[in-house]
């Protein structure tokens, strides 16, 4: 690809991405402009701009993302009570679509022939930049360092950065791979990939010890407006600001915290640490709002397709065509899901205390075991015999 003029790169200030960045320059001696996304990952970003321009950049950007991402993306999973292989609730998988999305209008904005990024020939991300730069531009060229350098490993990128005067945040002693964003942090890397081997207490960030947490529960109520969460307490808040404090109280309880190994969409089985601590509650009271407000027959509909929406996430068909199918039938589903739920956090769990809604599907008249006037259990005995039908055909002709 020696046509290649200028690059826009994803770019993080760690240790691949800065590595990346001198790379292209020495490799293709084109003009690399770098963007990075805030998207609540709680970190100083003023370095980005100095650093990016010392290792070589011509131009940086840094945009605040943080209210879009949750707003348009995590919450739309949630609607859906995304979850991916049971555990993972795609705190990394939801912010790739975004950041190339915003990094393909900065590419026709500059005039980049190309982007880049720094994700491996290994993993999932690569996947999803590269699915969401094709869906804005089938004719953009992709630079992958990855695929190409003969820099095989983090120690020998931790190398790299140390000969080139390259300052990054990891040590041949902690080589840990960390995303964080308002959603989760995750970690991979390092001792994690010996499945066998425990997490170290003081890898963890967004979270205390489920042991360490208080000896008092914690009760919280949060409001919902069509299947989002729209309170804390009463108080509401836009969602990034929503999500922020629900991260701060579930992370004092304890909560949130996963260990799992995951199949990549490349293949292979993977040991990521995930920090999920705001998110793993709002799944719960989400859950428990639904149950009250949402017809049976549309949430078991629902229900069968969370593997598949979560999947589609997860390799990265954000903006897919049957992805966008998907949305707009969970979100015509969600237009009843209003109301509060109360929860009580203790020492790393979350359980449901409470839920109401003024559109609630739940009637005390029928369902309870005292007396009634609206239902007649004698009812029940040709319903029974009429789904029983064809098992008793079928035990007849058998014997």
């Amino acid at each position: 690809m020696s046509d290649i003029k200028k690059v826009v790169l994803a770019y993080s200030g760690g240790l691949d991405t800065s590595v990346v960045l001198k790379w292209l320059i020495e490799t293709y001696g084109c003009e690399v402009i770098t963007f990075s996304a805030d998207i609540g990952q709680e970190e100083e970003l003023d370095f980005i701009k100095p650093k990016a321009l010392k290792t070589g950049a011509s131009k940086v950007y840094v945009d605040d993302l943080t209210e879009e991402f949750v707003r348009d993306y995590v919450f739309p999973a949630f609607r859906a009570n995304a979850i991916y292989e049971g555990q993972y609730l795609l705190g990394t998988s939801l912010a790739r679509p975004l950041i190339a999305k915003r990094q393909m209008e900065i590419a026709k904005i500059e005039g980049a022939d190309s982007v880049s990024h720094g994700a491996t020939g290994k993993g999932n991300d690569q996947v999803r930049f590269e699915l969401t730069y094709f869906a804005f531009n089938p004719n953009i060229k992709i630079i992958a360092p990855w695929r190409e350098w003969d820099l095989n490993s983090r120690t020998s990128l931790i190398a790299f950065a140390e000969k080139h005067g390259i300052e990054v945040p990891v040590t041949r002693a902690k080589p840990y791979s960390t995303d964080r964003n308002i959603l989760h942090i995750s970690y991979e890397g390092g001792v994690l990939e010996d499945p066998w081997t425990a997490a170290t207490d003081d890898m963890y960030t967004m979270s205390v010890p489920p042991e360490k947490a208080p000896d008092k529960a914690e009760i919280i109520e949060i409001g919902f407006l069509e299947g989002n969460p729209v309170s804390i307490d009463g108080e509401e808040l836009s969602p990034a600001k929503f999500l922020k404090r629900l991260n701060t109280i579930a992370g004092r309880n304890g909560i949130g915290r996963i260990d799992l190994v995951e199949n990549r969409f490349v293949g292979m089985k993977s040991r990521g640490v995930y920090e999920t601590p705001g998110g793993t509650v709002l799944r719960l009271a989400h859950l428990a709002m639904e149950s009250i407000t949402l017809d049976r027959e549309v949430c078991h509909i629902r229900d069968s397709l969370i593997p598949k929406y979560a999947q589609l996430i997860y390799n990265g068909f954000w903006f897919s065509p049957e992805m966008k199918m998907l949305q707009n039938m969970i979100d015509a589903a969600q237009k009843p899901v209003s109301g509060v739920v109360r929860l009580k956090l203790y020492k790393g769990n979350c359980y449901v205390l409470g839920r109401k809604a003024e559109k609630s599907l739940y009637s005390e008249s029928f369902a309870t075991f005292e007396g009634d006037s609206v239902y007649r259990q004698k009812d029940a005995e040709g319903f029974i015999r009429l789904n029983a039908l064809r098992l008793r055909i079928r035990s007849l002709m058998e014997k």
